[in-house]
């Protein structure tokens, strides 16, 4: 099966300035050599720390900004070398939806023009049945299609974002980027907008690639993850086979500081030493070696190439194999709190008596 996206070797580099008036001085190496595919039905999700790269690979994909080298297909399609009709008629076929759903909606237009609008331009229906197509829009997204007449600031953030997720629907897209598209919302209404997701993955076959740091929420929506550190995949692979053994250093790092779900329960705590290099001067060799405490003098010398694991995945390290993995990130029960469990009981017992009293 061909993949909907494939993205291969792709390279940013952004010149970098010394002051307003200063001239040129290195570049930023914002993007260095990230390959990954989604296929149809599938979520590829992409984490890591703040400034590693991850939304520049989004706009690379979109060919929103253009890539110093490298290559991304669209079903088989060279997206970077189209002409600009050929481009406008693949732009049809992917779509992004942003993090900030009020920065990312004209607040001078309503509903009804800004689904009317790419109707329009890629011509998905004739004029006669654009108001039945953008009713069709907003009860995919769980609105009501009174909400056509209306503008941006008159809804709440999760409404906002489920109009954002309607107008990248409007063209009938085959690929999705979603750039951190539930960060800025509250935990119960990002629940509500995955689901949404995740019902229209399964309902129009849509690829989707998911930008996040979120952890819990990769894993509940992503079939396959890769974890990016200074502008490069340091560990990838399916998404429950990434979570369980984590192989590479910096992912068990980001596992062990996701908070377990449990009462007395904890994860092993891993702190990284340092701060992150400046993409401007990334550490020779392993980008990751200036932070890793199983470091050697071959990691500040030798760039690592990506090897598969025996689950499926890829890991760019050259000690990963001595690194025990199996039970990092693992959720480990506390000696039992006897004030905790006295008040869990307590709790317990007024909530029983309270439905009693109801029922």
């Amino acid at each position: 099966m061909t993949a909907v996206l494939e993205a291969i070797d792709l390279v940013k580099y952004f010149p970098a300035r010394t002051g307003l008036f200063a001239p040129q001085g290195g570049v930023v190496k914002a993007v260095d050599g990230v390959s990954f595919s989604v296929g149809a039905g599938e979520t590829s999700a992409i984490v890591g720390e703040s400034g590693c790269g991850k939304s520049t690979v989004a706009r690379l994909v979109l060919r929103l900004i253009e890539p110093t080298s490298g290559a991304v297909r669209l079903e088989g399609l060279d997206v970077l070398s189209a002409a600009p009709a050929e481009l406008r008629a693949l732009r049809r076929r992917m779509q992004i939806v942003f993090q900030d759903p009020f920065g990312s909606l004209n607040p001078r237009m309503t509903v009804r023009a800004m689904l009317t609008e790419p109707l329009q331009l890629h011509g998905v229906v004739p004029p006669a049945r654009h108001d039945e197509r953008v009713a069709e829009l907003l009860s995919l997204v769980g609105l009501h299609a009174e909400s056509a007449q209306r503008y941006p600031h008159e809804f709440s953030g999760g409404q906002r974002q489920r109009l954002a997720i309607a107008r990248a629907l409007a063209a009938e897209p085959r690929l999705v980027v979603c750039d951190e598209p539930v960060s800025a919302l509250d935990v119960s209404i990002q629940a509500q907008i995955l689901n949404l997701l995740a019902g229209l993955q399964q309902r129009f076959g849509l690829a989707y690639v998911f930008i996040s740091h979120d952890l819990a929420v990769v894993r509940q929506i992503a079939t396959a993850v890769g974890v990016m550190y200074l502008g490069r995949f340091v560990e990838s692979g399916p998404t429950e086979a990434l979570f369980l053994r984590p192989r590479h250093p910096y992912t068990q790092a980001l596992l062990a500081a996701v908070p377990v779900p449990e009462p007395g329960g904890r994860a092993r705590r891993i702190v990284l030493a340092g701060d992150v290099p400046s993409p401007l001067a990334p550490p020779p060799g392993c980008h990751f070696h200036t932070r890793c405490p199983h470091a050697v003098a071959r990691c500040s010398i030798e760039v690592p190439a990506p090897e598969r694991t025996p689950d499926g995945g890829t890991v760019a390290c050259h000690r990963w194999r001595e690194i025990d993995a199996a039970a990092t990130g693992a959720a480990h029960r506390a000696p039992e709190n006897p004030v905790l469990a006295r008040l869990q009981a307590a709790f317990t017992r007024v909530n029983d008596g309270a439905r009693d009293a109801r029922l």
